[in-house]
Formats: C-alpha cells, structure tokens, sequence
C-alpha cells in the first residue's frame, strides 16, 4: 500500500510535528509532503532522513521568515500537490492540509487539530490583536479569512474519515463541516516522565506567557493566597506583564524559561498543576499526570477529556473550575486540598497512559484498517508497523 502523508508546515518540532512523527513510524513506507519545510537540522530526526515535497511557496521571496503572509495561496498551493498513485492519504491538518485533491479510489483520512480557529469561532479575538480591527488591512483581513471559510467548508467533502485530537475538537469538527469524526488522542511521550517521592508541597504553572494562555489569571489568584506558593515557568510576549503583576510577593516564583530536565523536576514536584486556559488539548496537563502529579484545570475544551473526577474508574486525578476567574481558582485550589489525599500518583500516572505514543499508534491503526474494510475499492490491504 503507498502512503502519503501531508503536514500543514515543517518549521520546528511541536506539538502537530509530534503526530506526524508517529504516523511516520506508523508507515515507514510513507511518503511526506508539506507546503514549506525550513525546519532546522537539529530537529529532523523526526523525519526519518526522508526527502519532503514542497509546494511553490517554498520558493517564493522571504518564505522562509514570513511564509505564514502567504496564507491567502495556500489553498491554491495543496491543491497543487502530486497525489496520484498513493492508496492512502492522512492529512495532519490545522489549516489547509485537508484540501489536497485525491481521486474516488483513494483514502483519505484528516487528522484535525483544530479548524482553523482563526477563519472561525476565533476570527474577532485575531483581528484584535492583530491590530487589524479597521482600517484597509482590517478589510483585507476580513475578505480573506471570509474566502479561507467558504474554501475550508468546500475541501471538507474530499475527506473520507475525520479523526479529531479530542471531543471538543469532534465538536468544533461538527460545527463547522456538519461532520462526524473519531476521537484519537495525540501522542505524548509519556515515557520520559515519572513519578518520585520528593515531597510536594508548592503549585506550578508551566506555560507560554501570551495572552490566551490566562498565566495572569493564575497569578492574580495566588497573589489572594499568600500561604500558597506559585512556580512559573515560561517565556513569551506576557513575561514583563506578569512579573510586573506578580511585583515582590514572596509566593510567586517566576523561573522564565526552563531546560526540559528543570521542568521534569518542577512537575514532580509540584502539589498540583494549576492551569486557566481553553485548549484543543493538553499535551501540558499530560505531562504532569505522567509525572504522577494532580490537576486544577478550567473545565473546557480537551482538559475534559484528560482529567478524572472523584467517583470516575481509577480514581481522582484532578479537579476543575468553570470559570476563568480568580474567584473560581481559589475555589478549585480548596476542592482540591480538601479531597488531595484521594489523589494518588499512581492513578495521575496511570490515567497519562491513556494518551502515550503507542496508545495513538494502536488507535490510527484502527481507524485505518475500519476505512480500508469500509472504503478501499479494490481490496488492497494495510501494512503498518504498529
């Protein structure tokens, strides 16, 4: 069977560039295309030595910098993308991946971390900060994400199988395409954490410090807890901000940005892993159950499907606030101590193996063999190294 497997950008290794990494050991015969590829030599290992096949915008002028301005032509430019011949097509896709065209006796199955957020639900939340509120490059704004939404809704009906990161993004999945989609969760290297029994006794918050993340709000609610002690972890636009915030209080310990090893220490030493944003998923919130550590975390998008709350199999993991508020935190925050010693490592630890590389291996090669029973035209079989 050939396979193709089609990534939005290769620009550094994240958490998108994670799932592809899988699919790649997935299908070691697979062929990688993508719309640019500037990721550098340090991080290629992903790759496997395989040669990627670009489109145009590879070539154009300051595209290695600013490909991202060349969003409008990206639609034309996966279009252009040379598919004929493969059996099966998996698209990794944020963006404009889904829209490669593919012929009635090929597969093609979409790995969806989100749709575009920006061209949806979110497009006001961008134009702000943007900057592009009015003005000429507010209208041209608006003109192309209205022209990205018609071209996103028509490139939908040429996928086969919607697989979504998480039920939330099922949810954005069926609001947006009118779509059905399997839940398969993003693979996290659980592996490389543990759990320990160093003593725990402060909270911590690891995270990019911009604006969505709610870093601040966390803060804020610790600053109204000075018995309580914050560890932050973290670099981004917000850095000035929340140190500024935070001030001189002996309880919040800002730490900037950490090496990997640091925040493996942080989490397993951490009471608790405090965190106020909305996300697709949770790779974060992960990690720190990996390590055995609890969650507070809002009660919105994919935490909902990571966290375990008391009375669920296998225990407590976590608890959640409902609102980004400072109120809401420190209401979690006495749940939470109120409940702590129903907690264990062991549970927080054992609930991150659902989430692990090969649970994800395991999961997309189910959904690849149902789509072959179900679709393939001419009883060509899967051959995958799980």
């Amino acid at each position: 069977m050939r396979v193709a497997i089609v990534h939005e950008w290769l620009e550094h290794y994240a958490g998108s560039e994670r799932v592809v990494e899988q699919l790649l050991i997935l299908f070691p015969q697979a062929e990688l295309f993508a719309i640019v590829d500037f990721m550098p030599t340090a991080e290629r290992a992903m790759l496997g030595g395989r040669a990627v096949h670009t489109t145009f915008i590879q070539k154009l002028p300051f595209a290695r910098g600013h490909f991202r301005n060349y969003l409008g032509l990206m639609p034309l430019a996966v279009e252009q993308l040379d598919l004929a011949g493969f059996d099966l097509v998996i698209s990794s896709n944020h963006a404009c991946a889904k829209g490669v065209i593919t012929g009635p006796d090929q597969i093609h199955i979409c790995y969806v971390h989100s749709p575009m957020r920006y061209a949806w639900d979110m497009q006001a939340a961008y134009l702000r900060q943007g900057g592009m509120q009015r003005g000429v490059r507010g209208l041209y704004a608006r003109w192309l994400l209205h022209r990205l939404r018609n071209w996103d809704v028509r490139s939908a009906a040429g996928v086969d199988v919607f697989v979504a990161n998480s039920s939330y993004i099922a949810r954005r999945i069926r609001k947006v395409y009118r779509r059905e989609a399997v839940v398969v969760y993003p693979p996290v290297d659980t592996q490389r954490f543990d759990a320990t029994d160093h003593p725990r006794k402060d909270y911590a918050v690891i995270s990019r410090l911009v604006p969505y993340k709610r870093v601040d709000l966390v803060v804020e609610a610790f600053l109204r807890m000075p018995g309580k002690v914050l560890h932050v972890a973290g670099d981004g636009p917000e850095r000035e901000r929340i140190a500024a915030l935070a001030g001189n209080a002996p309880n919040i310990v800002l730490h900037g940005r950490i090496t990997d090893t640091e925040v493996l220490h942080l989490m397993q030493q951490a009471r608790a892993f405090v965190f106020g944003a909305e996300e697709d998923f949770g790779i974060a919130m992960v990690e720190a159950q990996a390590c055995g550590t609890p969650l507070i975390v809002l009660g919105r998008g994919g935490a909902r499907d990571i966290v375990r709350e008391d009375g669920e199999s296998g225990g407590p993991t976590g608890v959640f606030f409902n609102h980004q508020s400072c109120d809401a935190i420190m209401a979690a925050v006495a749940e939470f101590e109120s409940m702590e010693a129903r907690i264990t490592p062991q549970a927080c630890r054992a609930n991150a193996q659902r989430f692990s590389q090969p649970a994800f291996r395991q999961s997309m090669l189910r959904v690849v063999e149902q789509a072959m029973h179900d679709l393939r035209p001419f009883g060509v079989e899967a051959s995958c190294d799980a």
